[in-house]
């Protein structure tokens, strides 16, 4: 198997496992663990694993943001459910953000009785659904593409960011820690902060999963956002300490 190939191989089961020892990838290859070694190192390098203590993962760490196919995998019917009740705050004739976060990108798949939009997006995916869709005005944000985050960075999109207004923008973060939101890249962020600029109203978009972590950058405090809207099972301590912040947590079905 040729070295791209085999790499390739490796992505797809860390994609299915969330991760996997030395000898399990060496055995599976049927290649010494040194070549296994080589293999994730390339692979740690461009940012698509991490490595750890006796193989390879890509779950989420601290510097370490997963590739989106897997994120879309975690918690994917709260994603949804949180997806649908922010379609549910778009009015016809509106201008959205949307950012590559996948739960955010799930807005996509509710558009279309709420046409007419204008929609600004970095989100490949967003692109994807709605490019050439009746009723929807798609502006694409430029940019330098990231396969990791299936999205669009760099200087021409902060640019092109500068120059826009909307009136709702959602945002997805990858951790939230007491009362601030926080990621692991800082092209995202730096992405995310102009958004959240650009528009009137905002909401972050984050299921359960993400409270109680923390990530290498700080993004924005929660009171940036109009709501944080997530699923049921956030503890009772975030919640009360949030509510004491004066930050408006929504969960689907009630509003605390």
């Amino acid at each position: 198997m040729k070295p791209d190939n085999r790499r390739q191989g490796i992505m797809d089961l860390l994609m299915e496992a969330g991760n996997a020892t030395i000898e399990d990838l060496s055995a599976r290859f049927n290649v010494s663990k040194m070549t296994i070694h080589r293999d994730l190192d390339d692979l740690e390098q461009a940012g698509l694993l991490r490595k750890v203590h006796g193989g390879a993962s890509i779950q989420s760490s601290a510097q370490f943001e997963s590739d989106f196919r897997y994120r879309e995998k975690i918690a994917a019917e709260e994603k949804q459910s949180l997806s649908a009740a922010a379609a549910a705050l778009i009015e016809p004739g509106q201008i959205i953000i949307i950012d590559d976060g996948s739960t955010a990108g799930g807005i996509a798949a509710h558009l279309n009785n709420i046409r007419p939009l204008t929609v600004i997006t970095n989100n490949l995916s967003v692109i994807t659904t709605l490019s050439g869709v009746a009723g929807i005005q798609l502006i694409a944000l430029g940019g330098e593409y990231s396969k990791k985050f299936n999205g669009f960075f760099g200087i021409v999109a902060e640019d092109a960011l500068k120059s826009l207004r909307a009136d709702i923008a959602f945002l997805s973060s990858s951790a939230v820690q007491g009362d601030a939101a926080f990621h692991q890249d800082q092209e995202v962020v730096q992405s995310k902060r102009l958004m959240i600029r650009a528009a009137r109203k905002r909401y972050l978009l984050v299921d359960h999963l993400k409270f109680g972590r923390s990530a290498l950058h700080f993004l924005t405090g929660l009171d940036a956002f109009d709501a944080v809207l997530t699923g049921e099972g956030v503890s009772p301590n975030a919640e009360q300490h949030l509510a004491e912040a004066g930050i408006s947590l929504k969960k689907i079905g009630r509003t605390v």
